[in-house]
């Protein structure tokens, strides 16, 4: 049964089919490893961790319930274990104390269980069913969207995936793409993998518009949409990437509002049109900024805002909306306010290991999916390669024709330099329209099996990592709503987020009192006096809730050392 299994009767009880899964049944237990992460379960519940699973996944009689599973797997995400790996060097009994059980899984059956899991189960359905109920939790974030591209790095052999640009690598690197949205606070809603990129501005069209069209929580803004064209839905923001013209129409007419940088701002405003404006930022931030704007009339014909900032450089910063409604300022944070979704990025990168490899399986890629033609990506590179010398020796020879007045006796070498030069622009000239006329043979976009063998590649299998990249964005809430209650009694955020990651990896002392129905959760004192004041008042708050243990009718009392 394995090292910490003592609860034999129930475990041969369902192994021979006489029990769906294990009851919870609580021991008094004292100094628990990591049972600081049960002040996170309160969060847990709320944000959905538990919620409508057997909607969602299949799962076969055992000893681990479907809600044990789930709720191991959030735990060990906050006491930042970064893979399921880093379960096998800890005591299985002391996770199993937190759970209820005798033990935890081991190794080898957890990865059975997600695999299970991601193949017999629907994790996108789900994280789309929590999307839709987040965003009717918090309506107010669900008017905003940020929208961004964040590039998964592969370094397996399994599969020879496409290269990608990784900015923060400064390398071509064989990668995967994550679309996300999230909210101004940077907040996480959505998640859409792309094995196949096909570039922002179609997944936003194809993937998360339709997305969100289904899951924003009420209609109550359509009459008000009916009585004012210029209204919209909700605003889309996003970088230079998503910038199309025609993009903003097809939003437009659905009245969905885009929020972005302007990709060719032209000539830079006279100054005396800039005044200085004062916003906060949703961090509570306040910001003085030089702001004017203007309309613009796009190449299309389509009429946009252009906000432009004043830098302390005396650079302008160029943003266009098509949210209509509302003073340029509000126009301007919410693109400005964009680095809250890069924040969010890295810590997750950091804390929650966010672009592990949860599985070494491949999917095959549908014979009909359309790709970038490698032909006509080798000619469109050596096009823009030609280019790049041409521009280069463009500007050489302008230099020499515009030189002073050239010495007698250098006369004849000038001449020559620019014959030299004007031959070099001539065979590049021709080279480059050779090329053009190859490329135009060529088709841009062709069906992945068109594909020459050796171009061809697997996908990443990605159910196993909705799954736990859902587990991970509910984690991530959960902290973040810790971290509010604690921020109450701290100075600063980066504090209370350090905080709540200590407080998770602190043991604590678990008191059932099964005739009056409660779990008590004595947390350890903390490394001061000052922090031991958060941490009770943080306790206060969680009693409030008056949160029962999933399985369970013990209502969770939460305590700090002795009192």
């Amino acid at each position: 049964m394995g090292i910490g299994a003592t609860d034999t009767f129930h475990r041969i009880a369902t192994s021979l089919g006489q029990l769906n899964e294990a009851p919870i049944q609580f021991q008094l237990c004292q100094d628990v490893p990591n049972a600081g992460v049960l002040v996170a379960l309160p969060a847990l519940i709320v944000f959905g961790l538990l919620d409508d699973l057997d909607h969602h996944f299949t799962f076969p009689k055992g000893y681990y319930g479907l809600g044990s599973i789930f709720l191991l797997l959030a735990f060990m995400a906050l006491a930042r274990y970064k893979t399921i790996d880093s379960l096998r060097f800890s005591p299985p009994g002391e996770w199993g104390k937190l759970l209820g059980l005798d033990r935890a899984p081991e190794v080898r059956t957890l990865r059975e269980k997600v695999n299970l899991l991601s193949t017999q189960g629907k994790p996108q359905t789900w994280l789309a069913h929590l999307a839709q109920r987040w965003m009717a939790q918090a309506p107010k974030d669900a008017t905003v969207f940020y929208c961004d591209g964040h590039v998964r790095v592969y370094h397996g052999n399994k599969t020879q995936l496409p290269k990608h640009y990784v900015s923060r690598e400064r390398l071509c690197l064989r990668a995967t793409t994550d679309y996300w949205l999230n909210a101004m606070d940077g907040q996480p809603f959505l998640v859409i993998n792309k094995a196949i990129d096909p570039g922002l501005i179609k997944v936003l069209e194809h993937d998360i518009v339709p997305s969100l069209e289904e899951m924003l929580p009420n209609k109550s803004r359509d009459k008000l949409l009916a009585e004012d064209p210029l209204q919209h839905q909700f605003t889309l923001v996003f970088d230079r990437e998503g910038y199309s013209p025609d993009f903003f129409i097809k939003m437009k007419q659905k009245k969905i509002a885009c929020i972005t940088y302007h990709k060719y701002p032209g000539n830079d405003w006279p100054k005396e049109e800039f005044s200085q404006q004062t916003f906060t930022l949703q961090s509570g931030l306040t910001i003085t900024a030089a702001i004017a704007e203007r309309g613009t009339l796009l190449s299309n014909k389509i009429w946009v805002r252009e906000i432009r900032k004043l830098t302390t450089s005396g650079r302008q910063v160029a943003v266009i909306s098509t949210q209509y409604r509302g003073n340029a300022v509000l126009n301007a944070t919410s693109l400005f306010n964009r680095w809250s979704q890069e924040n969010f990025f890295k810590y997750m990168l950091e804390h929650y290991n966010l672009d592990r490899l949860i599985t070494y399986s491949l999917d095959d890629i549908p014979d009909s999916t359309m790709v970038v033609n490698p032909n006509y990506r080798v000619l469109d590179s050596k096009i823009r390669s030609l280019n790049g010398k041409l521009s280069r020796k463009n500007a050489t020879f302008g230099q020499l024709s515009l030189s002073d007045e050239i010495e007698p006796k250098k006369v004849e070498q000038y001449q020559q330099d620019k014959a030299v030069l004007l031959e070099d622009i001539h065979q590049l000239q021709q080279q480059i329209e050779t090329l053009k006329c190859r490329r135009k043979q060529e088709k841009r976009h062709i069906e992945f099996k068109d594909l020459p063998e050796n171009e061809q590649f697997k996908a990443l299998a990605s159910d196993s990592k909705y799954l736990l990249d859902t587990i991970k964005m509910i984690a991530y809430r959960s902290e973040t709503a810790l971290q509010q209650i604690l921020v109450e009694k701290l100075k600063k955020k980066d504090q209370a987020r350090q905080l709540a990651r200590a407080i998770y990896r602190s043991a604590a002392d678990l008191i059932p009192d099964e005739s009056n129905n409660i779990l008590t959760i004595k947390l350890h004192h903390q490394a001061n006096p000052i922090t031991n004041q958060v941490v009770q008042y943080m306790c206060d708050e969680l009693n409030k809730t008056e949160t029962v243990f999933p399985g369970t009718n013990l209502k969770l009392v939460y305590k700090l050392g002795s009192t």
